[in-house]
């Protein structure tokens, strides 16, 4: 079983001009050795700390919203761990970070190996253009970001993103999934996908509504 850390940490979420208090899902995988870390999100020291002294691989990044990327270059720069992140959202990890690149791009399919466990990335645009999911098939688990949550699609009434985009990323990538997989949010509760499939034609009656 793959070992699994979780903290919250809270911040801002900018975006189009608005500012929004939020509480973050920072979720750690790996073993006793070495770790990767989904979404460095507002305070790099609690992050070390939940590491503690294992070996930091790499963080990823589920998309480039700025409360899910804001501590991920002072935690790379201290921990020398590349930051993962879909090219798709470099117009948003340039807003907030013009100096500094990301060091990987992360593509659908591809697979990141940390502990012993394998991590297989799904790319789920429509919150952000370069949303991306962490799926770790052996354990039934699912990262998802602000792609999916507890009651429904990631927001997507803002600058970059899209409702029919990312229902269509839901239903035929995430949904697919078995539905005993447990979904780990980008903020709040956790869930499943058995638990959120139902929903489907309701998210998609509100879409043919939209048009």
């Amino acid at each position: 079983m793959t070992g699994l850390d979780h903290i919250v940490t809270s911040g801002i979420f900018s975006l189009d001009g608005e500012d929004f208090d939020v509480d973050n899902n920072v979720w750690i995988i790996g073993d006793d050795r070495e770790a990767v870390v989904i979404d460095a999100a507002h305070d790099a020291a609690a992050i070390r700390a939940a590491i503690g002294d294992r070996h930091l691989r790499a963080i990823l990044c589920t998309h480039g919203h700025n409360d899910h990327i804001n501590a991920a270059v002072e935690l790379s720069e201290e921990a020398d761990a590349p930051i993962f992140l879909h090219a798709d959202d470099a117009m948003l990890w340039d807003a907030v970070y013009p100096e500094h690149r990301f060091d990987t791009e992360l593509r659908h399919k591809d697979k990141i190996k940390v502990g012993g466990t394998t991590l297989t990335v799904i790319h789920t645009p429509g919150h952000s253009p370069g949303g991306c999911c962490f799926h770790v098939p052996a354990d039934g688990l699912l990262f998802s970001g602000d792609t999916l949550f507890n009651g429904g699609p990631g927001a997507t009434g803002r600058s970059f993103s899209s409702y029919e985009v990312i229902l269509e990323s839901i239903q035929k990538r995430l949904f697919p999934l078995p539905s005993q997989t447990v979904v780990h949010t980008g903020h709040g509760e956790s869930t499943s996908i058995g638990a959120e499939s139902p929903s489907l034609p309701a998210w998609l009656a509100e879409l043919e509504q939209e048009q």
